[in-house]
């Protein structure tokens, strides 16, 4: 089974975005910051990461740009947030994003996009 790590510092989006990914039989870790979700990422390999960009200690750009910047397996992620400026959209590409998403993300378009990512559906 596939896993992916939610980063989020909102309890009600982690638990928005698990209830969704849970429906498609994936998986699921949560990390409330940047920090914690790199710490995961290190113990353990994902097969995909859901990045909120504003977070205490680490926001979604510094993790991201951390992950990236290890030598790890890397897995592709998704960064979703409420910011819907077409700069912040370039600063999550910069920083090793994948995909953005903006928040509120609908169920069946979130699956699709991570099953996309994944390999298991073609765009």
């Amino acid at each position: 089974m596939k896993r992916i790590l939610i980063i989020d510092d909102a309890a009600t989006v982690r638990l928005y975005h698990r209830e969704i990914l849970e429906t498609g039989s994936f998986v699921v870790e949560e990390a409330m910051n940047g920090v914690e979700a790199l710490e995961k990422a290190l113990q353990s390999s994902f097969d995909l990461y859901l990045v909120d960009i504003n977070m205490p200690k680490l926001d979604g750009y510094g993790f991201l740009r951390e992950l990236r910047s290890r030598d790890l397996p890397q897995a592709p992620a998704i960064m979703i947030s409420t910011e819907a400026q077409a700069f912040d959209e370039q600063r999550a590409y910069a920083a090793g994003a994948n995909l953005y998403l903006i928040k509120p993300v609908k169920p069946d378009q979130l699956l699709a996009q991570v099953r996309v990512l994944l390999g298991e559906l073609t765009p």
